[in-house]
């Protein structure tokens, strides 16, 4: 195609995709809001769900768990979500799940990321696929949720400050940042939900720091599907020198040695649930389908009289 025509057509599909209604659809009670952060110099947006009965007289003196997920503008609302298509239903999913008496009321607080989304959240260089890049700050996540997010919450809502009852999650890069803060903050977050983390960040840092745990985290979910790369990843596999196969299977392996890691932590050794859903993928989409068992694994009903 015309190089000209092509960034035409681009131009006029993103001026679109601008103009186009988007309908919200969050259910429950989302509150928003946007604080300046030290850490980072720049606004920063947080969204928060309340679940059923928060507002209640009867609740006023209730302390709730309270969940931290990354990459907020995914989790409750298509509107605002990278695509504008999917998101984590995660409103839906827990408005049901609540209902059901099967988790117990918790608040959600959504973590947005900005355009420096891999730069902010990776705590390794990607020398696998960004070598190129600039060294990226990730490291002071654990930093920033635990100085800024994390008191902003607890001075406005009625959080648990109980890190048994206090969790934090992510996919992708998100999971990857998830669980390192997790790792960091063990005195803030005791459970972690990580979806198809970029675990080739410092070529297999991650792994080696989860080789030889001392103390790991109550209780982790990790979700990875055997097509993670479908839909690009055939460049990448062709960057690598590998076959689109060779790569998917890596990308389970990798998971598979997280999950066998964290279990082996030698003072607690921690209870997780390692899932691997046939030809899933690396999407909100897969993310979303996988999420009623991760968050029922993590705060279900149930898993409290354990």
């Amino acid at each position: 195609m015309n190089p000209i025509l092509a960034g035409t057509l681009l131009l006029l599909t993103t001026t679109a995709l601008a103009r186009s209604p988007c309908k919200p659809s969050v259910i429950g009670d989302l509150q928003m809001h946007s604080f300046q952060s030290i850490a980072y110099g720049e606004a920063q947006t947080l969204r928060v769900w309340l679940p059923p009965g928060y507002n209640e007289p009867a609740n006023s003196q209730k302390k709730y768990p309270v969940f931290y997920l990354l990459d907020g503008q995914n989790a409750f609302d298509a509107c605002t979500s990278f695509d504008r298509k999917n998101e984590w239903q995660v409103d839906e999913t827990l408005t049901r799940l609540i209902a059901e008496n099967r988790v117990e009321p918790i608040i959600v607080v959504g973590i947005d990321s900005g355009p420096r989304r891999i730069h902010q959240y990776s705590p390794y260089k990607d020398t696998v696929t960004r070598a190129k890049e600039p060294e990226p700050i990730g490291k002071q996540l654990p930093m920033y949720i635990g100085s800024e997010v994390v008191p902003y919450i607890s001075a406005r809502y009625r959080v648990t400050s109980d890190p048994g009852r206090t969790g934090i999650g992510g996919a992708s890069t998100g999971g990857a940042a998830a669980l390192y803060v997790l790792l960091n903050r063990l005195d803030l977050f005791s459970f972690g939900l990580i979806e198809s983390p970029s675990l080739q960040i410092g070529n297999g840092q991650l792994l080696r720091d989860t080789s030889f745990l001392v103390l790991g985290p109550d209780r982790v979910y990790i979700g990875v599907g055997t097509t993670e790369f479908a839909g690009g990843g055939e460049q990448m596999a062709a960057k690598m020198r590998l076959s689109f196969d060779r790569l998917n299977a890596a990308g389970v392996k990798m998971s598979e040695t997280l999950a066998a890691n964290l279990k082996a932590a030698y003072v607690n050794q921690p209870d997780v649930r390692l899932v691997i859903e046939p030809n899933a993928t690396h999407s909100q989409v897969s993310w979303a389908r996988r999420f009623p068992a991760a968050i029922t694994f993590l705060y279900g009903k149930d898993m409290r009289k354990q």
